[in-house]
């Protein structure tokens, strides 16, 4: 006959889980001991982490390069998180994760579009130009031609760097 604890299976916070359940909710918590451990320090910051034994074996886990040390350094990690409620660490995680994302999506549609300027020579400026009526016409156009004379001499692209770089001042400019 199975043990009336584990058959207990009330909605309140006295709730008895099965050792299973515990053991999940345990690899959770060091799991996200681990993804807090992978920040840096300015992600972590964003963080909202108040327990100060917590962050500090956070920093610890950082200069922890064995594996097995890391193991039970992350299980001591877990332990400290069971009293520390994890969604709101999870959504400050989740937003960190989403603007990685929109930062990457910005830097493609920034590579994409130098790609094409260059592609299309001096008449790929105005598409820059309708994108950002206020950019350097006269900057631009040097930018392109550079990039034209360092093809057909061979050199490493140096324009095309300078080129990505003022589009990208310039979408951070019109974000703000």
């Amino acid at each position: 006959m199975a043990n009336d604890n584990t058959l207990n299976h009330s909605n309140n916070d006295d709730e008895v889980l099965s050792k299973s359940e515990m053991k999940r909710r345990m690899s959770a918590l060091q799991e996200l001991g681990e993804t807090l451990a992978a920040l840096s320090a300015k992600q972590l910051a964003t963080v909202p982490l108040d327990d100060a034994q917590l962050l500090e074996a956070i920093a610890e886990a950082q200069n922890i390069r064995s594996n097995s040390a890391r193991r039970r350094h992350f299980q001591y990690i877990g332990k400290l998180m069971r009293n520390i409620d994890p969604l709101p660490i999870q959504e400050a995680l989740d937003k960190l994760h989403n603007e990685r994302g929109k930062n990457s999506q910005r830097f493609q549609q920034i590579e994409a579009l130098r790609d094409e300027v260059l592609a299309r020579g001096v008449k790929g400026i105005e598409q820059v130009l309708t994108q950002w009526p206020n950019a350097d016409r006269q900057h631009l156009r040097q930018l392109v031609l550079q990039h034209q004379r360092e093809l057909a001499r061979g050199k490493a692209a140096a324009a095309s760097r300078k080129l990505f770089r003022y589009l990208r001042e310039l979408q951070e400019n019109s974000a703000h």
